[in-house]
């Protein structure tokens, strides 16, 4: 240390909620970059830092005008690091220091401070002889009120013949708010600190005088209850002598009689029985009276050896689904299919089913009507946001309140082990600190093991393999690989038009009427409303956004209807914009003449399929070529490999061999705010380039999907029956698909290819042979 007056530059530590006094050692930890980043740079020097306390403990970053300018410069004794990037430091308070200026251009703080000794004791000593009697008064009547502090410790620490070093000393071993340990740290003249350390002792003694005073009333009344306790155990022996109400062992027998009549696995059997002989052996004021008693109702609640009866007729469960559900042909034949297998036998394992599928087809919806088409109890739990494992597991019967987790819970709920279980939103389930929900499910829905899923509040095995788990899901790509494994995924796709409208007509649109207080008689909507409905007012996959649509149209019409007095309301094209207001979404069609660089290409979006018009343009230039409409980087590179399968077959394709140096090529896809990417734009790009440079025009009536290879093969996409339904609504006759596409041709509806030539090719020569138009 250098000479008191001198400015010196240390290291600055801001601390919160703590305030360090010359001669204090203690320690604290430190988390903050910049405060590890200062500890770092003391040890390096002479280990000296300056310590003073911020004004309020939420500042992050703390600047000078957020901490208090007078602190202690300290010595690091020690340094521990912990685990997480905590530093805990043993620091030695040495003496009074007051910042003069504040530098953060470093990793650490920097401050220039003055350091203030203590002044020198004065010649007449009477006042501060009397200031310490007092103080040593205060502290006495202090320690007797306060229980926290062993009787005579403060005589062992504080030197009574150092007046400044016995205010501080005593300051750090009292618990003093942050501001009254300030005022005295801030006071460097030592009758003034003796003066206000009398001052806060006088307040601190008020205090904990008030507060004995309380704490003697409250164990006064905890005496009393203590007293009726006593009396209350009087009268239960009398009572249980004259063999008058229930106690321990009563209620034992009551459990004990509940478990036997109850059938119950044997392993749960043994544990309830050992549970319930503990009540007779413990008073029903303990905690743990109530957890055991709580524990015994959940496992007498249980259906473990409860079943509803299966006795399902194919035909009428068929007719079920039907009569709830338009479509969804895949899904209800899988429903079939496990009934059928069922009645050949009892023991075979319920299915895990993952329904996966855009919003508003239909998922959760047709899980409802299989548990009816099965005549079984339908329980459902939303997995969305969902982050604790404890959700799906329970807690420990340690915890305070536990309970055990969502899986047991609703089958309490259900009241048998065989309902259909399903698990809503499960490639939405999330994960922090508190575990991963995800890999609790993967005992839930593993049939290898789920027949002793052990929840932690039971911690006894339950038999999940007969009940049915439906799961649903918008996409694949965020559930877990193990857990999707466990799962037969069924896509669900987009509705077709027609299926739209039919949903609509048969069930959307009594349903609405019937939650608005309305029927058919009273509001009519014509077909052709629906239609225009479908085609301009929604653009989904599913019916969601259609139900909103009619359910606005009901309810204008209900206002009209009371407004007006109307007993019918009629709702066709002519007034629909009354209802519903001007059209959302017009599509395009084709055009009018072939042209020079212009394909209608296809794509598919996640609300269904979409006409993707894509543009070439070649111009003199150096052959630079250039790609917009915000395109991903995996059709830019099916333009590269495009442009390369020119390149490289210009001559047989009767191309200028030199036209990578002649000319410029400016590729463009419209709507270009829309992001787009994917490989099957392959072909309709090679198309339009082919086009641009030869000035052959391409056939106005025809899209193409595919994607291309550098030899010119047409690869396989996806999506194939959004695409088709798309080159449908714009007006197109014949759409190129890649040959390979043709067994998903036998999985979509006549309706929807009715009216389409379908070319199926292998390589780009067969595209062009199809799509140019040759003069």
């Amino acid at each position: 240390m250098r000479k008191k007056d001198e400015y010196i530059p240390l290291p600055l530590i801001p601390l919160r909620d703590l305030v360090i006094f010359p001669q204090m050692v203690t320690h604290f930890d430190a988390g903050r970059p910049r405060s590890i980043a200062a500890i770092e740079a003391a040890e390096m020097g002479d280990s000296y830092v300056f310590l003073t306390a911020q004004k309020s403990i939420e500042t992050m970053e703390p600047e000078l005008k957020d901490i208090y300018k007078t602190g202690t410069i300290a010595n690091i004794k020690q340094i521990l690091r912990l685990p997480g990037g905590i530093v805990r430091i043993l620091v030695e308070g040495i003496v009074r220091g007051r910042i003069v200026e504040l530098h953060q251009d470093n990793e650490f703080t920097e401050v220039i401070v003055e350091e203030l000794g203590e002044e020198e004791l004065p010649e007449d000593g009477l006042k501060l002889e009397a200031l310490i009697r007092l103080l040593e008064e205060d502290l006495q009547k202090y320690i007797e009120l306060n229980p926290k502090i062993f009787p005579g410790f403060l005589d062992t620490v504080v030197d009574v013949t150092d007046p400044g070093s016995f205010v501080d000393t005593s300051a750090s071993y009292i618990n003093l708010p942050l501001e009254d340990s300030q005022s005295l740290l801030d006071a460097v003249h030592l009758e003034q600190r003796m003066t206000i350390f009398h001052k806060i002792l006088t307040k601190e003694i008020e205090l904990l005088t008030i507060e004995n005073t309380i704490d003697q009333q409250v164990k006064s009344e905890m005496n009393k209850v203590q007293r009726e306790y006593y009396l209350k155990e009087q009268m239960r022996v009398i009572r249980k002598e004259l063999g008058d109400g229930e106690d321990g062992e009563a209620l034992e027998d009551t459990y004990r009689n509940r478990i036997e009549e109850k059938k119950l696995p044997k392993e749960v059997q043994e544990k309830a029985l050992k549970e319930a002989k503990k009540l007779s052996q413990m008073n029903t004021a303990s905690p743990e009276y109530t957890v055991i008693v709580n524990y015994l109702d959940w496992i007498l609640d249980l259906p473990w050896e409860e079943s509803s009866p299966e006795d399902v007729n194919i035909k009428e469960a068929r007719d079920i689904l039907n009569q709830e559900h338009y479509g969804l042909k895949d899904v209800k034949e899988r429903i079939l299919e496990f009934i059928a297998v069922r009645k050949l036998s009892e023991d075979s394992k319920g299915p895990i089913l993952c329904l996966v599928g855009p919003p508003g087809v239909g998922k959760t919806s047709i899980a409802r009507s299989m548990a009816h088409a099965l005549n079984k109890e339908y329980v459902r739990m939303s997995l969305g946001g969902v982050t604790d494992e404890a959700e799906i597991r329970g807690h420990r019967r340690t915890y305070v309140g536990a309970l055990p987790g969502r899986v047991i819970s609703l089958l309490k709920k259900a009241g048998t082990n065989n309902p259909l279980f399903l698990l809503d939103e499960i490639d939405k389930v999330g994960s922090d600190y508190k575990g991963d929900p995800a890999s609790g499910l993967l005992e839930v829905l593993d049939p290898e093991q789920n027949n002793t899923f052990t929840d932690h509040y039971l911690e006894l095995p339950f038999d999940l393999s007969k009940v049915f788990f439906i799961t649903t899901a918008n996409t694949t790509a965020t559930i877990p690989g193990p857990l999707k494994d466990r799962m037969e995924v069924i896509p669900i796709q987009g509705y077709t038009p027609d299926e739209k409208f039919h949903i609509a007509k048969l069930h959307l649109i009594p349903k609405l009427l019937k939650e608005n207080g309305l029927n058919q008689s009273k509001l009519k909507i014509t077909d052709h409303v629906i239609w225009t409905l479908i085609e301009y007012y929604t653009r989904e996959a599913g019916v969601r956004g259609l139900e909103k649509e009619i359910s606005k149209i009901i309810r204008k019409a209900a206002l009209q209807m009371i407004e007006e007095d109307l007993d019918k309301v009629s709702v066709s094209n002519r007034n629909l914009t009354d209802f519903v207001g001007e059209k959302k979404f017009l599509f395009d069609l084709v055009g009018e003449k072939h042209e020079v660089g212009l394909v209608n290409g296809l794509a598919w979006t996640q609300v269904g399929g979409e006409t993707l018009s894509i543009e070439a343009n070649a111009m003199p230039g150096k052959g630079k070529v250039q790609l917009t409409g915000k395109l991903g980087d995996v059709m830019k590179e099916s333009a590269m490999a495009a442009l390369s399968y020119l390149g490289g077959n210009c001559k047989a394709l009767g191309l200028d061999p030199g036209f990578r140096e002649k000319y410029d090529i400016h590729i463009h896809v419209p709507e270009g705010a829309v992001p787009k990417d994917g490989p099957s734009a392959g072909i309709s790009i090679a198309t339009a380039m082919y086009s641009a440079l030869s000035g052959k025009p391409v056939a106005r009536n025809i899209a193409m999907t595919g994607e291309i290879t550098l030899r010119g093969r047409v690869l396989p996409i996806g999506g194939l029956k959004e695409k088709l339904l798309a080159a449908g609504r714009m007006g197109i006759d014949e759409v190129i698909i890649p040959f390979e596409n043709q067994r998903d041709l036998k999985e979509i509806d006549e309706k929807v290819t009715k009216g389409l030539k379908i070319s199926p090719v292998k390589t780009m020569d067969e595209v062009l042979n199809i799509a140019i138009i040759r003069k």
